[in-house]
């Protein structure tokens, strides 16, 4: 079972990490995050959207790469229905003392199992308007590390990485 956060605890982090900063670096993002809750821009909790995107094995992955370039990453965003998976696949990069999480994407693709069944290349999206994330803060309980972050759109969610 998953552990929520407080409401009052993630707008706190928030404010905190406005002003402060949150201090994550591309390490401290590495791996496999799957979604587990998801908030409105307004604060409401959206459970329902949430157990679908969990349902369908949501995830968020994140690798560092770039010799000598602390602050790219490899992004892949993915969901899964049995061994169909879908992901897009792309390059992200660290931005200001938040930071914002910058990325877009090149590849779209179909596996089954391993193997994969079909690609697409994606257009890059327009100076400025690539979508990012607004990283909040980084966390451990006892389910194991949190991730909090707000989107382009507004709503905040909370990855877990298994």
């Amino acid at each position: 079972m998953t552990n929520s956060l407080a409401p009052e605890t993630i707008l706190e982090r928030e404010r905190q990490s406005r002003r402060q900063g949150s201090g994550l670096e591309a390490g401290d993002l590495a791996g496999r995050w799957r979604l587990v809750e998801l908030w409105s821009r307004e604060g409401t909790p959206l459970p329902r959207q949430a157990s679908a995107l969990a349902w369908l094995g949501a995830s968020l992955q994140l690798t560092p790469h770039g010799e000598g370039d602390s602050r790219a990453l490899e992004v892949g965003n993915a969901v899964r229905v049995g061994g169909l998976r879908l992901q897009f696949r792309g390059e992200g990069r660290l931005t200001g003392r938040r930071p914002l999480l910058r990325f877009s994407f090149q590849q779209l693709e179909l596996h089954l199992g391993n193997r994969l069944l079909w690609q697409r290349h994606l257009a890059a999206p327009a100076p400025g308007g690539e979508p990012f994330f607004a990283l909040i803060a980084r966390g451990m309980d006892g389910d194991g590390p949190w991730l909090l972050a707000r989107g382009r759109g507004g709503g905040l969610a909370r990855w877990r990485c298994p």
